[in-house]
């Protein structure tokens, strides 16, 4: 069995789907079809149960699964160590990120770290209420975003981390009691005004200017950083949709913090100039491509 084949079937034991499968190694779903056609005609069973609405592994399959993803990390790993040493991929790359984010990357930067040993990652924080200055300065190489970022002149991918959105509240607010809230729980409820040093469509991921059925959400106080947010919330100024992770790593007197049960997933994805791709860039986020998506 080729290596790349390998690749397409534990791709597919992942993805479990034909056509997110070749997306996501950029060929075709005819040649991942053929190359799983073949290694079920290799091994004598199928590897997969398939049905016009799902994609399943069979028990067969699952055992394979097992049994080889060990063995390509591996063979995979020495490869990209070789590659690194033989392309000159050294040096220190700097990554931006919000807030505690680096400690969520810690599995994607040790891995980058084994793969490539000549290497260091110098994780760097930016703020919020300034979004791109230092990834297009080149203060930064790479930075971690919440999506959608639609920049002509910024790449995209891959989404490395994915995580629910709480409300942060001030302990006397009429939802502090709650066990969670709703995105219409925003209506008439100031949120933090992020200025505009960033593009409004970014800004408005998070700080929506409506609700889901269209009620205003008024914009509070111009706020910079993500502690002069807390300080409004507990003031009782301003209530914030922030990410679950924030819980985590801050216990801020008189917040509360309450799940958005009906607020989308935020999804973190790995941005890089279009005109600053460079061979350590390249590998670190090639590195998270096979790595995966993580979950906060």
């Amino acid at each position: 069995m080729e290596l790349r084949d390998i690749e397409i079937f534990l791709t597919l034991a992942e993805e479990l789907h034909f056509s997110r499968t070749a997306e996501k190694l950029h060929i075709t779903q005819a040649r991942v079809s053929q190359s799983i056609k073949k290694q079920e005609r290799r091994v004598g069973a199928p590897l997969f149960g398939r049905t016009s609405r799902a994609v399943r592994l069979t028990p067969i399959g699952s055992r394979l699964r097992d049994d080889l993803r060990q063995a390509y990390d591996l063979i995979n790993g020495g490869l990209e160590r070789a590659a690194g040493v033989a392309q000159g991929i050294r040096g220190t790359l700097r990554l931006g990120v919000m807030g505690a984010l680096g400690n969520e990357l810690r599995p994607l930067i040790e891995a980058f770290a084994e793969r490539h040993p000549g290497c260091e990652v110098q994780v760097t924080e930016f703020h919020f209420s300034d979004p791109f200055t230092a990834l297009r300065s080149g203060e930064a190489d790479l930075q971690l975003m919440w999506l959608p970022v639609r920049e002509p002149d910024l790449v995209v991918g891959p989404v490395v981390l994915t995580e629910g959105r709480v409300l942060a509240v001030a302990g006397s607010s009429d939802l502090a009691g709650r066990a969670s809230v709703s995105m219409e729980d925003l209506a008439g409820r100031p949120v933090l005004d992020p200025g505009t040093d960033g593009p409004g469509y970014w800004f408005e991921g998070m700080l929506p200017a409506s609700t889901p059925s269209g009620a205003p959400v008024p914009r509070g106080p111009r706020v910079r950083t993500f502690h002069e947010a807390l300080a409004l919330v507990a003031a009782g100024r301003i209530v914030c949709p922030l990410n679950a992770h924030v819980t985590r790593y801050y216990n801020y007197p008189g917040i509360v913090c309450l799940p958005i049960h009906d607020a989308p997933s935020t999804e973190w994805a790995l941005v890089r100039r279009s005109a600053g791709e460079t061979p350590l860039v390249r590998a670190f986020v090639r590195t998270g491509s096979d790595l995966g998506m993580l979950a906060i």
